[in-house]
């Protein structure tokens, strides 16, 4: 084969793979091979748009109030989703209650995000006692049920509360007492992820050489070292987010989690569940439906997201 044939066979193969990607790029074009994340996508929007739309046209009040000329109506032209067993717009109350439900369940992610990106990163960092101290604290939050946890904090902690307001908004005490009880409850298997992945860093060139030049251990952990995690940490709170709504709706099913007036999805089906056999079946099917198709929008945007940073995914590019 001549040079120029040779030469030519390069620059063919040059422009078929194209240039090179960043790693973003990459991420980006993983995730999109997955047909059932963008699906995810697709939904979780049409919610957050349904919840966001709504919240700005049915007032909080109309959540709340009370007609019992109208108790226990089916969906009609007047009440799109009924009413409940007080005359309670049940349209209103889903879109409130799914306000309270995310707003929930985002804050207790961040906070059991926060804590352990913190207890995994420093007990890897530092090592020795450090280490020992801080995985065997955690060992012992996993030995105990979760769910007993959310059941015996949700009971006696803070129930004098009356009211918090988050992002100027002001709710039900129970809405706060809920958010730190799933975060407290929730962040045991992030640390764990976190300090595999700082076991690994720690040894790293880049992080030698940091030491040298005089970088102080918070900027090594916050400069280089959390950033580095940032994959395993996107991932991890994702699907957390679906498991905190999850259980807030637990929670308040069992009556230990938001308290009524406030509307959360759980609490409406505890609600519910008195007038199943009277033939009240959209008082539990909206809820339902709408907690099942969060769920699984943010667990299907998760498995996207698990296979678009993992670069031995299988969905090749």
């Amino acid at each position: 084969m001549s040079s120029e044939s040779a030469i030519s066979d390069i620059t063919i193969k040059a422009e078929a793979t194209g240039p090179a990607l960043t790693p973003q790029q990459l991420i980006w074009r993983r995730f999109r091979k997955h047909r059932l994340a963008l699906w995810g996508i697709v939904g979780f929007a049409l919610l957050l748009t349904f919840i966001t739309v709504g919240s700005i046209l049915v007032s909080g009040q109309k959540a709340n109030e009370v007609d019992l000329i109208a108790r226990l109506s089916p969906p009609s032209q007047t009440h799109w989703m009924g009413t409940d067993s007080t005359g309670r717009d049940i349209f209103a109350r889903m879109i409130h209650g799914g306000q309270i439900s995310l707003i929930v369940g985002f804050l207790a992610v961040l906070f059991s995000v926060s804590l352990g990106t913190v207890i995994g990163g420093v007990a890897a960092y530092y090592g020795g006692w450090v280490d020992v101290v801080l995985m065997r604290f955690t060992e012992a939050m996993l030995s105990i049920p979760s769910l007993f946890l959310l059941i015996v904090l949700g009971k006696y902690l803070g129930r004098d509360i009356q009211t918090i307001t988050i992002f100027g908004q002001s709710f039900s005490g129970s809405v706060g007492i809920v958010i730190v009880v799933i975060g407290v409850t929730s962040w045991m298997y992030l640390a764990r992820i976190v300090r595999a992945n700082v076991l690994s860093l720690r040894e790293m060139d880049y992080i030698s050489a940091s030491k040298a030049l005089g970088a102080s251990d918070i900027r090594i952990f916050f400069r280089h070292l959390i950033p580095n995690t940032m994959g395993a940490i996107i991932v991890s709170s994702t699907l957390g987010l679906a498991g905190a709504i999850l259980n807030e709706a637990y929670v308040s099913f069992l009556g230990l989690g938001v308290q009524p007036p406030t509307a959360s999805w759980g609490n409406m089906l505890t609600s519910a569940q008195s007038f199943i056999q009277r033939g009240a079946w959209w008082m539990w099917v909206f809820p339902s439906l709408f907690i099942i198709i969060t769920i699984l929008s943010i667990n299907l945007i998760g498995d996207g997201l698990r296979d678009a940073f993992d670069p031995r995914s299988s969905r090749h590019l």
